[in-house]
């Protein structure tokens, strides 16, 4: 897995500053955001920590319940208002504190309450997330909270055929899959794209590399 010089010095520059920084990283559907934070995490193993923004997806039930279950990975479809005050919270973590965060089950297609504990040793945490630069709502306070985002960069064919690979891992056929990416994925891609410029940085990201 090749990471980025540039994004392996900026990594190292937050961490060496001191105190707690929050790094985010945003891109639309099937860029490889995980994969370039879990790549950090494997070059900085004691000095980062991934807390993912998809752990803050609104339970099945509520999107049910909403009428929101269709278009399932939107922007309406996160508890955006507790992703802010849960960054807040790590922000601002006090010594020797446990934060506990929500996963994403891909397997389950389900946020885990709990799942990840996050200490107040690590200096920089993760967040990765579509939606990390929205101007809309309670995600127009995620970019200030934040000390530094990368927008990650991928060629849209590329993205896409990864997009149809994730989906039919996890259950879908191929003519749901590509109804789900033209439906749900791409409508997002579009609206996520256009927030680039909020962007500290942009990191061209090919397939190779994810």
């Amino acid at each position: 897995m090749i990471v980025p010089t540039l994004c392996l010095e900026h990594a190292a520059r937050l961490i060496a500053s001191g105190g707690r920084k929050i790094l985010g990283i945003v891109a639309p559907p099937g860029a490889g955001k995980s994969t370039l934070a879990e790549a950090l995490v494997a070059a900085f193993p004691h000095d980062t920590q991934i807390v993912p923004m998809d752990g803050f997806h609104l339970a099945n039930t509520q999107l049910a319940r909403l009428g929101r279950a269709g278009r399932k990975g939107a922007c309406d479809t996160f508890d955006s208002a507790g992703y802010v005050s849960f960054l807040r919270r790590i922000k601002a973590q006090a010594d020797g504190e446990i934060i506990y965060a929500p996963d994403f089950r891909r397997d389950l297609e389900e946020a885990i309450a709990g799942a990840i504990a996050v200490e107040a040793r690590t200096p920089l945490i993760i967040t990765e997330g579509n939606y990390l630069l929205f101007e809309d709502g309670p995600w127009a306070e995620v970019r200030g909270v934040m000390d530094e985002v990368w927008y990650l960069e991928v060629d849209d064919v590329v993205r896409q055929q990864r997009l149809l690979a994730r989906h039919m891992r996890f259950g879908r056929t191929r003519a749901q899959a590509l109804a789900w990416i033209s439906q749900t994925d791409e409508p997002n891609a579009r609206r996520i794209a256009q927030t680039r410029h909020r962007a500290d940085m942009l990191v061209p990201w090919d397939e190779e590399q994810a």
